[in-house]
């Protein structure tokens, strides 16, 4: 794990995952647990072992277990916290971004969220669907864009495109 003294929380990275989850910025549950996805809300935890990606669900405080089943988690800002529509422009560091995910060299970058790969690609919400993309704004790079499994997009939710981004790296072992 690698945390400057700015951050928010850590990014969770190393070379040879099967797959990174990149979210816009640690939620402010988050910020004050110092662990990903601690919203009473988040659904992230709960995606991961229902999807079979994780063989029990853990706890946002098991994060760094994580690392054992081939995943790794990043944000678009380290500096920046809360929901999507208070965060800053200038809190998003898609040239650090870009830097961690080439250094790790993941199988599959998966957004969780479409305001973190609306802002990493600089596309409008018309020009991006969720699931796998055809196109990479990463060389090399498989992308993936998922539903927020964050409380406040239970609107827009879907475990489809989860499920299959699941089937897609067991397609690939």
């Amino acid at each position: 794990m690698c945390k400057d003294a700015t951050d928010i929380l850590p990014d969770l990275l190393r070379p040879g995952l099967k797959v990174v989850f990149c979210g816009t910025a640690a939620g402010a549950a988050s910020r004050k647990a110092g662990a990903y996805y601690a919203g009473p809300g988040n659904k992230f935890w709960r995606t991961l072992h229902t999807i079979g990606l994780t063989p029990t669900q853990l706890t946002p405080e098991n994060f760094p277990d994580l690392l054992n089943y081939g995943i790794g988690l990043t944000d678009l800002s380290k500096t920046g916290f809360g929901a999507d529509v208070d965060l800053a422009a200038g809190s998003f560091d898609v040239v650090r971004f870009g830097a961690a995910i080439a250094a790790a060299a993941p199988t599959i970058v998966a957004f969780n969220g479409m305001k973190a790969a609306r802002v990493f690609m600089g596309l409008q919400s018309s020009a991006v669907a969720y699931g796998v993309q055809s196109q990479s704004a990463i060389p090399g790079q498989i992308i993936a864009i998922l539903p927020s499994t964050s409380g406040a997009a239970s609107g827009f939710w879907s475990i489809k495109p989860w499920r299959e981004l699941a089937k897609y790296l067991d397609g690939l072992r």
